[in-house]
């Protein structure tokens, strides 16, 4: 057992990588494999290997390819406000859709339902075609369906609105299940821990945000031109995902993708293993690296890289990786991420559906626009949860790799959820108890505990897609359409039911509930630290995909 983590009888472990130099001298076969590309100051190996090809995402200077990722962001920043869209207005829509609070609420279900079927619809179109022609679409869906939405003030069309929304939550998925994946396209493992914490701020903490501006947009040019906004905004995000996001996907060969499989990392022993000869695969990594100077191919020009489609990343039938994703959730490790991320993800859902209500009821008596700036609190919430993800997670992470001799273990990404644990009991609990009586506590104290329930979703968020990633990259879209699907089913379950459940148990209950839930999905954490490597060796072994004839 390794700082806690027990070893499976064959240690070489797809997701298992040595990091630093030294770790490669006490390996018994190291000068087998003193040609492996290092990072600029030599001591980490890239990992995975970049191919002599410049047209490889890996090999983009590092200001591109954050370029890329920042542009990116922007936009599903902006893309991501259509989730929380109507946070701020939901009584104001009631009254004026004439209707029920439940109703109302059902804007917000819909759309997340939305969001689940898109997911299952274009991350198979994503993986045999790209990414880039997904994120172009779904920016262009958003501008319709956003400009539909705000024509339902004119109709007073209820069953219209509903359809608006969920065309919002299919031109969203795009957004919300493949930004993590582009992390993993354009940067080595030692570089995605900041980069996946700041993807993950603008999945989740950016949307936070957005009820401060459309509470004040409600109160003084009507609700409606909160869509028509998003519509104009998304339509400059297509332009500069156009112009400066291209395909990230790019079809490597796989001795050279040394996170994927155990056998790309067969060539790399510790001084216990037995010595090994090497494989053919390792055979073609020592004559590829060998020369780092021949570039396989000429540069693509910029015209070119225009393409919406520029040739398939898969060969993989388009309905075979439609299926893919479902037999997943039997895997532990997926089923553990989609509890880690996706609960927490609800209850903040949850939040955003009822927090109109609880500051325009009595005693507070707000408006729309007092309602909506109380998710400045969220947004602060985000931020922390951004700062904290990200210098834990290097911190700790390099801690534990010194510790472990120069070997890195994804399970390390999972220590993020200490803190995540710490900051959902104070979140959920405190904002349970302070909201069902806020005559005696008033606004702004279920509005702190409010930012600590956001700060501990984007830590959770962040470690469960840490480790799919850093474990699993093989199939990490797959993974992260799972995600999604079960996150938005289950914000869909709890948003229908809000009311309901609100009027039946009441706040604090039913937030003491969520938050002894929550509790008891982090400390699963545990055995999933435990015994993450035994159950990655295991399925490496018994691939669930193969099982059903979906790989």
């Amino acid at each position: 057992m390794a700082l806690g983590i027990l070893e499976p009888k064959d240690e070489h472990v797809a997701g298992t990588v040595y990091v630093y130099e030294q770790a490669r001298r006490n390996a018994d076969h190291f000068n087998a494999n003193t040609t492996l590309k290092r990072d600029a100051s030599g001591k980490i190996i890239l990992v995975p290997q970049p191919s002599d090809n410049p047209n490889d995402p890996l090999n983009w200077p590092w200001w591109k390819r954050d370029l890329i990722l920042a542009t990116l962001s922007l936009v599903v920043v902006i893309a991501t406000t259509a989730a929380p869209l109507l946070a701020a207005d939901s009584v104001q829509l009631a009254l004026y859709f004439k209707t029920t609070f439940q109703k109302a609420a059902d804007l917000t279900a819909f759309h997340l339902a939305g969001v689940a079927v898109g997911a299952v619809v274009f991350v198979p179109s994503a993986r045999v075609w790209g990414k880039r022609h997904v994120f172009l679409l779904g920016a262009l869906l958003m501008c319709a369906a956003s400009a539909w939405g705000g024509s339902t003030h004119n109709n007073r069309n209820y069953t219209s609105m509903v359809w608006a929304r969920v065309f919002q939550g299919v031109a969203l998925a795009p957004f919300e299940s493949l930004s993590n994946a582009v992390v993993g396209d354009l940067y080595f493992v030692h570089e995605r821990g900041p980069r996946m914490a700041f993807v993950n701020t603008a999945i989740f903490g950016g949307a936070f945000l957005t009820p401060v501006f459309v509470g004040m947009i409600a109160a003084h040019i009507g609700w409606q031109w909160s869509f028509y906004l998003l519509a104009i905004f998304m339509g400059i995000g297509f332009l500069a995902l156009f112009f400066f996001v291209p395909e990230t996907a790019f079809r490597r060969a796989d001795y050279l993708n040394t996170d994927f499989t155990a056998a790309g990392q067969t060539n790399i022993g510790t001084s216990s293993s037995p010595p090994i000869s090497l494989n053919s695969d390792e055979k073609q990594l020592r004559s590829t690296t060998a020369s780092p100077g021949t570039a396989l191919g000429p540069r693509e020009p910029y015209i070119k890289r225009l393409l919406v489609v520029n040739g398939r990343k898969s060969d993989d039938s388009y309905w075979k990786l439609l299926l893919r994703p479902f037999p997943l959730y039997l895997q532990p490790a997926v089923f553990w991420g989609c509890l880690m991320q996706g609960v927490i993800i609800g209850w903040t859902v949850m939040v955003g559906v009822i927090l109109s209500l609880i500051f325009l009821s009595p005693p507070l008596f707000f408006n729309e626009e007092q309602a909506g700036k109380m998710y400045t609190a969220a947004f602060i919430g985000s931020m922390m949860g951004l700062v904290i993800s990200g210098i834990y997670t290097e911190l700790v992470t390099k801690f534990m790799i010194r510790l472990n001799h120069g070997k890195y273990e994804p399970e390390f990404r999972i220590l993020l959820v200490i803190p995540t644990l710490v900051f959902t009991a104070i979140g959920l609990y405190g904002f349970g108890i302070t909201a069902a009586n806020t005559y005696k506590y008033g606004w702004l104290i279920p509005d702190v505990f409010l930012a600590f329930i956001i700060a501990s979703m984007v830590m959770g968020a962040i470690a469960s897609a840490q480790y799919l990633l850093d474990a699993y990259r093989d199939i990490d879209i797959e993974i992260f359409t799972n995600l999604i699907i079960f996150k938005n089913i289950f914000s869909f379950i709890l948003a229908h039911y809000a009311y309901t459940w609100i009027f039946s148990t009441g706040i604090k209950h039913m937030f003491v509930v969520f938050a002894s839930i929550e509790v008891a999905i982090c400390v699963l954490s545990v055995p999933m630290y435990v015994f993450g490597k035994k159950n990655r060796a295991f399925f490496h072994k018994h691939d669930i995909l193969r099982m059903v004839r979906l790989r």
